[in-house]
């Protein structure tokens, strides 16, 4: 078992970094419409990546691949798909989409030129997961916590992984050989829930993906080091237990319980 790191950047000589530390997957983030009336209140980032992009940095690189997120179905996807394969995607992601429908129209347009990779964040596309895994064409699937858990009305984004909405989404998703990523992650010993759980969560699920969280930018130290010591804390849980996991896991539950109280008596 492995666990593919994503790192999000449009910047050459940062992509040139992280290749070189170990990262897996250069991410381009196209993702425009609608982002800032989902998002805008959250601190979050709106990319300013664009189809140049893709290029520059696919001609920089030796291992990884680059995937690209494209904007969320409508009248100029066709276009954009094919332009962004065009340049170079070796993943084209599909944000947002909430039907069996629109997954097989995304897998059409891709058309076998790239692997197929779909972002799971809405409440549609969670209660319709059966028909959705039906699909032939269908590479990987990442759940994104973020947007998944404003859908659902939840309050913290990691109950998404305290309540079972995980787990029950990563056991269908693995038993149909697909491959399964899971929201970000922060450096070792950083982040609300901590980085080392988040991983060994990410063991007992099965997860092989997970995206770089914007603290691996604003490390004081090299991107390298701070790779290195994920690395390292990954393959040292990999020894784990299943007993040991589940203990874990409940340390989790723990966590973002207490983290969603205090957000919801802030509210009130």
């Amino acid at each position: 078992m492995s666990l593919d790191l994503l790192y999000i950047t449009n910047n050459k000589r940062d992509a040139k970094k992280a290749e070189d530390s170990g990262v897996e997957i250069i991410f381009i983030d196209l993702e425009r419409k609608g982002k800032i009336e989902r998002q805008g209140h959250l601190d979050t980032v709106i990319s300013n990546h664009c189809f140049e992009d893709i290029k520059r940095i696919k001609n920089v690189l030796q291992k990884s691949k680059v995937l690209v997120r494209v904007n969320p179905l409508d009248d100029d996807s066709e276009n954009e798909i094919s332009e962004v394969i065009k340049l170079g995607a070796d993943i084209v992601m599909l944000p947002m989409f909430k039907t069996a429908e629109e997954v097989r129209k995304f897998i059409k347009i891709v058309d076998k030129k790239a692997e197929v990779c779909l972002l799971l964040e809405t409440s549609q596309a969670f209660c319709r997961i059966d028909d959705i895994l039906k699909i032939d064409g269908i590479d990987r699937i990442h759940i994104g916590l973020n947007d998944l858990h404003l859908s659902l009305g939840l309050d913290f984004m990691f109950e998404c992984l305290a309540d079972g909405i995980v787990e029950y989404l990563a056991e269908k998703i693995r038993n149909k050989n697909i491959k399964l990523g899971i929201g970000g992650i922060a450096r070792i010993n950083e982040g609300e829930l901590p980085a080392e759980k988040i991983l060994k969560e990410h063991i007992r699920l099965g997860s092989e993906m997970v995206i770089l969280s914007r603290s691996f930018k604003k490390a004081d130290g090299d991107i390298k080091i701070e790779i290195e010591k994920l690395k390292k804390e990954y393959e040292k849980n990999l020894k784990l237990t299943k007993e040991e996991l589940l203990k874990n896991k409940e340390k989790i539950n723990d966590i973002v319980n207490l983290i969603s109280y205090k957000r919801r008596e802030h509210v009130l």
